[in-house]
């Protein structure tokens, strides 16, 4: 039996998407419990329908899907929505995670897995693409860089007034970072000051920044804002005033 919790966080509508009955019906109850709405969908084609339909706050997405699998499904929705999206999958490898993320997922679970954890890592992912709980938030609603404005708020960010698709762990390093202007961070206290994380492969970082960058710099290769403090890190460098 999954009993009731009590959960602060406002509830979201999250679409699960897995081709296995026994596991969808699993992280549907547990999600339902934490308060959630859920629907389950068996196959990416649908997922995307129903999405499109009307779009929820999550998907739960797992990565072994008939048709179309779950990493092109995720690329479908990173392009036309920005929501958040939890990978559940088998492959558990570190290039299986860090290719979820170039993707566009904004976590990972893998199967075998605690059915309590994910119900809580869906929360967290929830809370900060609400925009709650971001490292040292500051009282200013917007945080303006040149062309480059943050609305913490509405939990936007534009360049040059065109609005871009992050995901939240995106947005919170580019937060984290245009707060600590001109200071270097290692990939280690990103991972943890960024997202909590007190263990994990630091490349998980450096995907991050090469996604932040395609999307903010004219040319990333040649970045402006975020920049490699070779030996260190990375760090935020504010516009010349």
């Amino acid at each position: 039996m999954v009993a009731a919790v009590n959960n602060p966080d406002p509830p979201g509508r999250i679409v699960v998407v897995d081709d296995d009955p026994t596991v969808a019906d699993v992280v549907g109850r547990y999600l339902v419990r934490d308060g959630h709405h859920v629907e389950c969908v068996r196959d990416g084609q649908e997922a995307l329908r129903r999405v499109a339909e009307q779009p929820p706050d999550l998907v739960v997405l797992d990565l072994m899907l008939p048709g179309i699998d779950g990493l092109e499904v995720c690329r479908r929705l990173r392009a036309r929505w920005p929501i958040p999206v939890v990978m559940l999958t088998a492959l558990g490898d570190e290039t299986d995670r860090l290719v979820g993320f170039e993707t566009g997922a904004d976590d990972y679970v893998t199967k075998p897995f605690s059915p309590r954890e994910l119900a809580l890592r869906v929360r967290s992912v929830l809370r900060r693409a609400r925009g709650a709980g971001l490292p040292d938030s500051q009282p200013d609603s917007v945080i303006a860089d040149g062309d480059l404005s943050v609305d913490v708020t509405a939990h936007e960010v534009r360049v040059a007034g065109t609005l871009l698709s992050l995901t939240s762990r995106e947005y919170d390093l580019l937060v984290f970072l245009m707060q600590h202007p001109r200071r270097a961070f290692t990939r280690e206290q990103l991972l943890n000051q960024v997202w909590s994380w007190t263990f994990g492969d630091t490349s998980t970082v450096t995907v991050h920044v090469r996604r932040l960058r395609e999307k903010l710099e004219s040319d990333p290769t040649l970045p402006r804002r975020i920049v490699t403090v070779w030996g260190v890190g990375y760090r935020y460098e504010p516009e010349a005033a």
